[in-house]
């Protein structure tokens, strides 16, 4: 049985608010350890920390512990710190930031309001072997330090005339420092963090700086990501520095509509970070407890002379997470949105998922549903997953429920949730056995979804269907309105959501759970098609409606009719999309299950509104929070209704179409067998050759297809040792094989 110290202590009772500003704290302690033996620290910091050993920052990466709700999941980390002790007196220093602990700037999702807030607190306890050799207590010794203001969201203030040399030193006289007291401690349950750290993975210098029309200056560093800052000056003492954090430029200035609450924002508190300078040669400050997501940072407070190139370095930081697939093809529009999707989904991987880097920097459950396949098919994140379903477990209420952010203090059960938002407690676990045939995220999750199925049993309407939640979100010209009547894609999801639970409850042997999920899906689906299917039709004529349909095979003995009303529908559009995330989710695969691959294709790619050409066109990295049409050179929407972020993920399962649809490689198709894998080529007429990758658990599948002259197709299959592949061909062409060995194959496919 794990052990956690739970002996909290805090440096003061006073915390940040927007009136009044409270010093990040210091804390150190020193000890002699026994001679000879190993060494080891278990901390949780609250909300973030820095750990030191002797002046040794060795803490595992940015804003440890984790961002979590501390009545609900108390994340905590351990060290051997061994090799970094010396004979005789040593000293622990921890450096404490507000994390969620306390965010005033947080309001807009009531955790200012949150029964947790308080002043950064810490459990820590030094161990030789099994034995304590001492826990956090009154005999720590504590003080402010240069952080005058810390944020999650809004940012980090920091006053270099604060500074304290030596302070996590042996050698350091701390007899006029306060000593630290026992505070409560929080009500969640404790868990060692087994998700990925967040480290800077690469720095990155401005490819321009420009002196702007009010006097400051615009850093722009050519591209949208996440992380910090790092200044680099000399100046004089008392000198202020801000920098502002943004997207978007417009006529020279950075402008931050799209990432801002507007009224219910606050001037100088949205992605900035303050620095005073002590005037005392180069000084070099990297902020410590926040992190931003953007491409400019404009700089006020600086001279000409100050204002180089080599003033500011952009230190790009996310989760570490190893990738894992990927794709790329001869069409660059393809290979833009690969990387797209990759950048925006590295810029929403700070142990928790979240929907943007910037404005809100929150774990919404309905985006990582929508984006955990392709997330898994592209890179490792199956641990990082699981860590934050330990939170999303301990957020469920006593009903069943699920919030739509998480963690949370309370807000997003009200507004923000449904079935397709909630439906993350189960597409997490089902994706993740699906691609690694790992049953232990089905197990920890099981008795969360049947909870859930539960709970979602009473909410039926009177048409025994479901009309609870969030609808088909960000619809292209929509304003947030949705065509599709939430109670069609809320019921469908629920279906799903029961499906996908019989098929892990099967896995796992939970013949009751299976029993269950079965029996709901079938009474659903009867009503379903009592209310929405008209003949061999769906009675509402929208792409997202038919793709839905199609999709999760509500109607297979009217399949064909189906597919003739998408494509009516998607003529009568004039060939453009009109679905929101909850349509597009299926609809290109829909169509290229149709043999409509060229289809989903130009759809995807067309340079006109709206699509994802449109964006690419105009030299977007990551993928934007909606399809909006543009105001000419911006990234202004020509409506004016609402400024989006340019930097959400959930868009993102066109990476999964293109690895599975057009290069084809489909790990285990039918669910139950992890190491069967489908390849499904969809040769393009627009592509002349198309490469996927993926690391399975044995080894890693790669499939790659050259178009050659005479319309024959090479196609190359590398499999590895264990892996049991079909291999099935678009309509018209054929090949000798269709079960594949292990190793590099070649195989020319002709046209039938």
């Amino acid at each position: 049985m794990e052990i956690f110290p739970k002996k909290f202590i805090a440096a003061t009772r006073e915390y940040s608010t927007k009136e009044a500003h409270v010093n990040a704290p210091f804390f150190r302690k020193s000890f002699v350890p026994p001679r000879g033996e190993a060494v080891r620290v278990r901390i949780c910091g609250l909300g973030f920390y820095e750990l030191f050993v002797n002046g040794v920052n060795v803490t595992r990466g940015r804003l440890a512990p984790y961002i979590a709700n501390p009545d609900q999941s108390l994340y905590y980390d351990d060290y051997d710190i061994t090799d970094k002790l010396s004979e005789g007196k040593n000293t622990i220093g921890v450096w404490l930031g507000n994390g969620l602990q306390n965010n005033p700037y947080g309001d807009v999702w009531d955790f200012d309001k949150t029964p947790f807030r308080s002043a950064p607190k810490l459990a820590m306890a030094v161990y030789s072997g099994e034995k304590v050799l001492f826990e956090s207590d009154e005999s720590f010794k504590v003080a402010p330090s240069p952080i005058t203001f810390d944020d999650l969201r809004a940012g980090e203030h920091y006053d270099a005339r604060q500074e304290i040399d030596g302070w996590n030193l042996p050698s350091f006289d701390d007899s006029a420092w306060a000593n630290a007291f026992y505070v409560n401690t929080p009500a969640g349950e404790a868990k060692l963090v087994k998700a990925e750290p967040i480290l800077v993975h690469e720095t990155l210098a401005p490819v321009s700086v420009v002196k702007t029309p009010k006097g400051n200056y615009l850093y722009d560093f050519g591209l949208i990501f996440t992380g910090v800052c790092r200044l680099r000056i000399r100046g004089e003492r008392g000198q202020h520095v801000r920098l502002t954090y943004g997207e978007i430029a417009v006529g020279g200035e950075l402008n931050m509509a799209n990432i801002t609450f507007g009224d219910r924002s606050h001037v100088d508190y949205s992605q900035c970070d303050w620095y005073t300078l002590k005037g005392d040669g180069e000084e070099i400050y990297t902020p410590r407890f926040t992190y931003h997501g953007f491409r400019y940072v404009s700089v006020c407070g600086i001279t000409d002379e100050q204002a180089t190139k080599d003033l500011l370095t952009f230190e790009v930081m996310h989760s570490a997470v190893a990738s894992r697939g990927g794709f790329t093809c001869s069409d660059e529009t393809l290979n833009v949105l690969q990387d797209s999707v990759r950048m925006s989904d590295l810029s929403n991987l700070f142990y928790i998922p979240t929907d943007c880097p910037h404005r809100e920097k929150n774990g919404w459950t309905g985006d990582i549903a929508l984006s955990a396949e392709q997330m898994l098919m592209n890179f490792s994140v199956e641990n990082t997953l699981r860590d934050w379903m330990f939170s999303v477990r301990n957020a469920q209420d006593y009903r069943g429920a699920i919030p739509g952010i998480v963690p949370t203090g309370g807000w997003g059960f009200d507004w923000g949730a449904g079935p397709n938002w909630d439906d993350a407690l189960f597409e997490i676990p089902y994706q993740i056995y699906r691609l690694s045939g790992d049953k232990t995220v089905i197990a920890e999750n099981a008795e969360a979804m049947e909870k859930y199925l539960r709970y979602m049993w009473t909410r039926r309407n009177e048409n025994g269907l479901f009309c609870y939640g969030l609808g088909d979100w960000c619809q292209p010209k929509s304003n947030f309105q949705f065509t599709t009547p939430e109670e069609f894609t809320d019921s469908v999801k629920c279906i799903d959501i029961c499906d996908k639970t019989a098929k892990m409850a099967r896995v796992i042997g939970n013949k009751a759970l299976q029993s269950l999920a079965e029996n709901m899906s079938s009474e659903i689906r009867r009503a379903f098609r009592e209310k929405y299917l008209d003949g061999d039709r769906i009675t509402v004529a929208e792409q997202t409606a038919v793709a839905c349909a199609l999709y999760y095979r509500l109607a297979e003995d009217c399949r064909e009719s189906l597919q003739k009303q998408l494509l009516e529908l998607i003529a009568d559009a004039d060939y453009v999309f009109t679905t929101g995330v909850l349509g597009a989710r299926v609809m290109f695969r829909v169509l290229s299950e149709m043999g409509e691959g060229d289809l989903a294709y130009r759809l995807i790619t067309q340079n006109r509104y709206p699509s994802y050409g449109y964006h690419v066109a105009r030299a977007a990295n990551t993928l934007t929070e909606s399809f909006f049409e543009l105001e000419d050179g911006t990234w202004l929407r020509k409506d004016r209704k609402k400024h989006d972020s340019l930097n959400h993920h959930f868009w993102g399962d066109i990476s999964a179409w293109m690895i599975r649809h057009v290069a084809g490689i489909t790990v285990n198709p039918e669910f139950f067998e992890p190491n069967r894998v489908e390849i499904t080529p969809d040769f393009l007429s627009a592509l002349t050759f198309a490469e996927g990758r993926f690391i399975h658990a044995n080894g890693e599948i790669i499939v790659r297809w050259e178009r050659a002259e005479d319309g024959s197709v090479a196609l190359f299959v590398t499999l590895p040792r264990g892996i049991f592949a079909t291999l099935r061909l678009p309509h018209g062409f054929t090949c000798a094989c269709d079960e594949l060995m292990e190793g590099t194959q070649k195989i020319i496919v002709c046209k039938a």
